[in-house]
């Protein structure tokens, strides 16, 4: 049963959280809106479903022209609301929700794609069977506010070319962008019903979303909401995709390019002031390149300019909410406290306009500090170096998450060799923070990461649910060889069959045919 509601208030006020400017303001919606729209998304369903693939890449197509013509003003919104820079805004969220638009719109119908199961043995070689990708129906998606555009839109992109219907229910956070992506869908003049964005409480949207029957839901979050919404989801047994978040490691060995590696570490620790769950959180440096690379990395960091977000020169923005300012502060001190040393761009740290918080780099950190093991969410490095390769790989897998990971080095086969042995969904070579925007590589993790996939043909068929058609092209059979009426031929009949089937040797074989071809001429009969 859904509880009563308790009282809200009636709009959700959003704030730049680089000035605490008032940006805009959105109404509340209600378990009745959200009843609504189930009901309205059911009805819509079946004839969005009835549609080809064709049909329906024209709507995403539309989609995808509506947001490259309004790339500037998407661009302008994502970073006011979020608090990163115009940079960001296009080049982790505007530009790869065009690109996965089009992916799926264009190779879904290909991917996805009737599977004839080539028979299993001779015995049965008259049982022909496919699987078909059936879309779930309605999906409920409950997006985050640190990526707004393009988390939430891969997933609405994935479920409409599917044949899904889709609610939204995106961060309260960031209700402008929000309210951009329904602009967005709109452009494309779906039929009634088929898009719904809700502007539903956190506590009320998962709970809401199982107890009014949506088909399946895709979450990305904490790991703690994310267990409590796979403790509501196992009342009904509603299928569940998680996305938790990650503290990411980077491993440096000694003969990688130094100048790419720091430049990749600055991007994928600080990009998006460092709010992204397959950003670098920790770094693991061979000993011999360790005071190099140190030396580099300080070096490029006070290189780095914050500041206004309405700036295309900066290169870090603030931190979205007060929450993430107080976590970052809380684990930077909590390791100055433990005996790491701090290197940050500004010296005092965290004290800049709105939530700003300057890039930080934290050296002689060890296990007892939160740091280590606790996501941090925030424009935060340690640094730590290891011996042999091995050590690093222990490291790295000393998590309970495992989102993404990468390792830097020349050498590829030894790369690859040790991604092998990382626990994450995806490890890249001399990269990180990027796969996010290859929607042709499916998206998830390992561990507390959460179970479930995004993006790609995986993430395409976590939208449908396979459906086998056996069909029996013998024709004449009056029934299977082991059907009623039972008796001692029928038995041995089907003991011989697994003779032929296999048997040790031709001797065998050829002695079980009398046997199985009197089980198998009783199919054509009525009788017996």
């Amino acid at each position: 049963m859904i509880e009563p509601a308790e009282l809200k208030p009636a709009v959700t006020i959003s704030y730049n959280p680089a000035n605490g400017e008032k940006i805009g303001e959105t109404p509340v919606d209600t378990l009745d809106d959200l009843k609504d729209a189930i009901n309205l998304a059911r009805k819509a369903q079946k004839t969005w479903a009835a549609k080809s693939y064709s049909e329906r890449k024209k709507y995403l197509l539309k989609i995808r022209d509506y947001i490259v013509e309004n790339a500037d003003n998407l661009s302008e919104i994502i970073s006011l609301d979020s608090g990163k820079t115009l940079v960001d805004a296009l080049s982790t969220e505007v530009l790869p929700v065009t690109m996965a638009i089009n992916y799926y719109a264009k190779n879904a119908g290909k991917l996805l794609k009737r599977h004839y199961i080539k028979p299993g043995n001779i015995l049965l070689i008259n049982k022909r069977a496919y699987v078909d990708r059936v879309p779930y129906g309605v999906i409920g998606i409950i997006s985050p506010w640190n990526y707004p555009f393009a988390i939430p839109f891969h997933e609405i992109a994935m479920a409409l070319i599917t044949g899904n219907t889709v609610i939204l229910k995106a961060a309260s956070q960031t209700q402008e962008v929000s309210k951009a992506i329904t602009r967005c869908v709109r452009a494309a003049n779906l039929p009634e019903g088929v898009f719904t964005n809700l502007n539903l409480p956190g506590k009320l949207a998962g709970n809401g979303f199982v107890d009014l029957g949506v088909d399946k839901i895709f979450f990305t979050g904490s790991v703690e909401v994310g267990k409590q919404l796979m403790a509501k989801c196992a009342e009904n047994l509603t299928p569940l995709s998680l996305e938790l978040g990650g503290k990411d490691a980077m491993i440096v060995l000694e003969d990688a390019d130094l100048d790419r590696a720091v430049a990749g570490a600055l991007w994928a620790g600080f990009s998006n002031t460092g709010q992204s769950c397959a950003g670098v959180e920790r770094i693991f440096v061979q000993s011999s390149i360790y005071e190099k690379f140190s030396e580099k990395l300080k070096f490029e960091i006070k290189k780095l300019k914050f500041g206004s977000n309405k700036k295309f020169s900066s290169d870090i923005g603030t931190l979205t909410t007060e929450s993430q300012l107080l976590k970052v502060r809380e684990h930077v001190n909590d390791a100055i406290e433990k005996g790491a040393s701090i290197f940050s761009a500004n010296d005092n740290v965290g004290e800049k306009n709105g939530y700003s918080h300057a890039p930080v780099l934290v050296e002689n950190v060890n296990n007892d500090m939160l740091i280590q093991f606790e996501e941090t969410f925030g424009p935060v490095l340690t640094l730590k170096k290891f011996e042999k390769v091995e050590e690093a790989i222990a490291e790295a897998n000393n998590s309970n998450l495992g989102l993404t990971a990468s390792i830097w080095t020349k050498n590829h086969s030894e790369g690859k060799n040790i991604a092998s042995k990382i626990q994450a969904g995806t490890v890249t070579i001399n990269d990180h923070l990027m796969s996010h925007g290859l929607a042709e590589t499916p998206w998830g993790g390992f561990k507390q990461s959460g179970p479930g996939r995004t993006h790609g043909y995986i993430g395409l068929e976590e939208m449908t649910q396979p459906q086998c058609i056996v069909n029996d092209i013998l024709p004449g059979v009056k029934k299977n060889m082991w059907w009623y009426p039972h008796n001692q031929d029928v038995f041995n009949g089907l003991k011989d069959a697994m003779k032929f089937l296999y048997g040790k040797n031709l001797g065998e074989k050829a002695g079980a045919i009398p046997g199985l071809l009197k089980v198998f001429l009783r199919t054509f009969r009525k009788d017996n």
